[in-house]
């Protein structure tokens, strides 16, 4: 048995509690802080090989353990722009550096510039659609900018393209006259047409209406001989309401050259479209527009007649609010009520969190141990949800530190006591020289 070693474990157990210590320190200095994840001290043994009645004490080695992956409480606030993640997942945050990095804390406020940036400083990442909806990039941060949500003056986007979807009645009667259907923009039409309306907007931002008519032209004999692969036809005509006729009891004739669009929809006999397409195209002399409708949504069934239209574009207005939904979109949501999607914020994640770098700003870098980063749209492939309005707190246990220090501060003084004794032996054996 030796007194230095026996003086030497001791010092080695007051280093692992004084490490213990400071894992307690920090976790109790961060208790408050947006996403931080607590840290522990974990302990083993050190043993030295002993022989015969000799005993050689060893020592205890310690090392710390992050608990990236516990949930941290989330509680609600009054900005839009603070994000929390429920589930797996981290937002993807730059530095000042331009180096890409991982973080849980979504304290996100707007700086003089108009991005995105958390109490650290990290400025939050996403994608932008100004090239149409987003892909994400799964093995690597290619194409994220910084979300800015600096919208100011006004915007307008002119229609492009649209949806037209709903119900013809099966029952409603055959208009057989070609004169008298809609598209020859006939003084006196049929009254066996359906009419819908619906608004588009020019690139200035102008509402322009537009007045569909649905006629039936055809339906196969009944019972037929064997089933037809189209059962009925409809005609669809399409007219600029601002053309319509003024006077008397109807909108015809519409002037300026009639139908803006005209197509044929066919129906089988179960009351589905049989058309490849099902589209039809606008073309608007007057705003020099082409839209492109698809109508393949609609159906032939006995039921009454319904429709209902979403085109794209927007009228000029301002920016009213910036929203973010639980899907990551980043919308503009303007005055006249129009929402514009603006990015897509994603998350990342690795195989084991807990092994993840910690750097200063309470953000982590991925390394051999944690796993490759791996990014995805939340609430795909395991990834959380984003919560606007909401902050996830630490996940420290004040209560449990309180105890940790307790525990480490007896251990500590426990240790100074064995370190203690071997010095005061270690003066016998020197005193019994004199």
């Amino acid at each position: 048995m030796s007194i230095f070693g026996s003086m030497k474990t001791a010092v080695s157990g007051m280093n692992a509690q004084a490490n213990r210590l400071s894992t307690v320190a920090d976790n109790i200095a961060n208790v408050n802080t947006t996403g931080y994840k607590s840290v522990s001290t974990s302990f083993s043994s050190l043993v030295l090989p002993s022989s015969g009645g000799n005993y050689n004490s060893g020592g205890v080695q310690s090392s710390v353990r992050q608990s990236v992956s516990d949930q941290g409480d989330i509680s609600y606030t009054t900005s839009g722009t603070d994000l929390a993640i429920s589930g797996d997942g981290f937002f993807i945050v730059q530095g000042a550096d331009g180096t890409p990095v991982l973080t849980r804390a979504g304290d996100f406020t707007k700086d003089d510039e108009g991005n995105l940036v958390n109490a650290a400083g990290f400025m939050l990442m996403g994608y932008s659609y100004d090239a149409g909806s987003p892909a994400v990039v799964v093995n690597g941060f290619d194409g994220l900018v910084p979300v800015n949500v600096n919208q100011e003056g006004l915007t307008a986007i002119a229609s492009t393209s649209g949806i037209f979807k709903g119900n013809l009645d099966s029952g409603a009667n055959v208009v057989a006259a070609a004169t008298t259907r809609p598209s020859a923009n006939p003084a006196t039409p049929t009254a066996d047409t359906k009419k819908f309306s619906m608004v588009a907007y020019d690139t200035l931002g102008n509402k322009v209406m537009y007045d569909f008519y649905f006629t039936k032209t055809s339906v196969a004999a009944t019972p037929p001989p064997a089933p037809p692969a189209v059962n009925s036809s409809w005609e669809v005509a399409i007219f600029r309401n601002a053309n319509a006729a003024t006077g008397g009891t109807s909108s015809f004739p519409y002037s300026a050259g009639g139908a803006v669009g005209t197509t044929t929809l066919d129906f089988d006999a179960t009351g589905k479209i049989t058309n490849s397409t099902g589209t039809v195209n606008i073309a608007d002399t007057v705003t020099g527009q082409t839209i492109k409708m698809d109508l393949s949504g609609f159906t032939q069934l006995g039921a009454a007649f319904a429709g209902t239209g979403t085109p794209n574009g927007q009228a000029a207005s301002p920016v009213k609010d910036v929203t973010i939904d639980g899907d990551g979109i980043v919308y503009a949501k303007y005055e006249d009520g129009t929402n514009k999607p603006l990015y897509r914020i994603p998350l990342a994640n690795v195989a084991s969190p807990d092994k993840l770098t910690l750097q200063s700003g309470n953000v982590y870098s991925a390394n051999g141990q944690s796993g490759v980063t791996v990014t995805g749209f939340p609430q795909t492939n395991g990834l959380g949800t984003i919560k606007s309005g909401a902050l996830e707190g630490s996940n420290v246990d004040l209560a449990g530190e309180l105890t940790e220090m307790i525990e480490s501060q007896r251990s500590y003084t426990a240790n100074s006591k064995v370190f203690q004794t071997g010095s005061d032996i270690m003066d016998v054996l020197v005193n019994l020289k004199r």
